[in-house]
């Protein structure tokens, strides 16, 4: 029956993805990306890290009441519950507003074929 049936689609050639990696487009992504997740990530692994040293060095800091039975720690643990939110929530930002711009050109620049493929420019 050939390519006429229903649902059947055409056949693209296969990117190599070497080639768009060595783009200068897709370095600028990836340097995007890394500048953004590293920072972060180092930021909140201390944050992390210095909730967990206080709680097991700091029992009487940790203890000390705020309001009624609500102690720093339990502030500091919501803390780290509302820095995760907060983090994601930049992430998803920066993401639409840098990230994937950047992508879709990329991706449009591969359907067009205006980077090489593995049989050659498209």
């Amino acid at each position: 029956m050939g390519n006429d049936a229903p649902g059947a689609q055409a056949t693209e050639p296969p990117v190599d993805y070497a080639a768009v990696q060595a783009t200068p487009e897709f370095q600028k992504l990836r340097g995007s990306h890394r500048g953004f997740v590293f920072p972060v990530l180092a930021a909140c692994l201390v944050w992390y890290l210095a909730y967990v040293l206080l709680a097991s060095y700091a029992h009487d800091f940790m203890s000390t009441p705020v309001w009624g039975s609500v102690n720093v720690a339990m502030l500091l643990g919501l803390a780290q519950v509302v820095t995760t939110f907060a983090v994601t929530m930049w992430y998803v930002r920066f993401a639409n507003r840098t990230l994937d711009p950047q992508a879709a050109a990329i991706r449009d620049e591969i359907e067009q074929g205006a980077i090489e493929t593995k049989e050659g420019v498209h």
